[in-house]
């Protein structure tokens, strides 16, 4: 997407000009990082993209920055969210989009997830990192920005704080599928109200609405696998009661019915 250029379900595939470049991290680094795309787009005009909630933080490094609208700073970080959000800008764009898991996040900005979720921070406010960004910029191609993005991010994880085990465990269990909070909260022997505060303090969202944004995200993933299922399959699939609720849960989280055409339901890196 733009300079947010994640990888899209195949239906809904960008198809600007420009190159755009996958990248997983260091194997060390993947519990902390989901990936790297690397993006040179040349001017498209002005143009609006949709970012729909995911299961990571994304930070954009911005090496040519395009033309946003005030509300999003230069190399922005997008805390976790629970509702889509717009994106409008213009003008030709370079850089790398880093997504980072919440264990990740929480290393990396060593403050409360809390404190980003569904905002959009520069990240000049929460890393020293302008000379990355100059390294960046006057590295030789992407295979030598992409290990400097290793380097440099296995240093500062290594440094920074870890989640609470049980919020890490509640994390993992969400993400790996559905389950009820009450029965999350006697797995970990912590009462649901005292989960539901230390985990939106860490994690930035409550245990609820991350279940919500995991089954998103495993549509997603099950229509990159199997893109000919009907949607009727998609919701038995995924845990929804039946067609209709998931297209009222695709409709509140990404801001459009799945079935809309010309309208990117959202964004979304693949499972390895």
């Amino acid at each position: 997407m733009g300079g947010w250029g994640l990888v899209v379900p195949r239906r809904d595939i960008v198809r600007a000009p420009g190159e755009r470049v996958l990248r997983w991290p260091h194997p060390a680094l993947a519990a902390h990082v989901s990936s790297y795309v690397a993006h040179d787009l040349p001017d498209a005009g002005t143009h609006s993209w949709q970012v729909t909630p995911l299961s990571v933080l994304t930070w954009v490094i911005d090496l040519d920055p395009p033309a946003r609208g005030p509300e999003i700073p230069v190399s922005p970080v997008l805390g976790l969210r629970d509702r889509p959000l717009r994106v409008d800008q213009a003008g030709a764009s370079r850089g790398i989009v880093v997504t980072l898991t919440p264990l990740g996040s929480y290393a990396l900005f060593g403050i409360p997830l809390r404190e980003l979720a569904t905002s959009v921070v520069a990240a000049s406010d929460l890393l020293p990192s302008a000379s990355l960004t100059e390294q960046l910029a006057e590295a030789a191609d992407w295979p030598e920005r992409f290990r400097l993005l290793d380097e440099y991010l296995a240093a500062r994880l290594a440094r920074g704080p870890a989640l609470a085990r049980p919020v890490r465990y509640a994390w993992d269990r969400l993400c790996a599928g559905s389950v009820r909070v009450d029965v999350l909260a006697d797995e970990i022997g912590w009462s649901r109200q005292h989960l539901n505060v230390r985990f939106r303090e860490q994690i930035g969202l409550n245990p609820r609405t991350v279940g919500r944004i995991a089954r998103l995200n495993r549509v997603l993933a099950l229509l990159d696998r199997l893109p000919s299922l009907s949607w009727a399959e998609v919701a038995h699939s995924s845990g929804y009661s039946d067609q209709a609720h998931l297209v009222r849960e695709f409709r509140a989280l990404t801001g459009c019915s799945p079935t809309e055409v010309g309208k990117p339901a959202g964004l979304f890196v693949p499972p390895r």
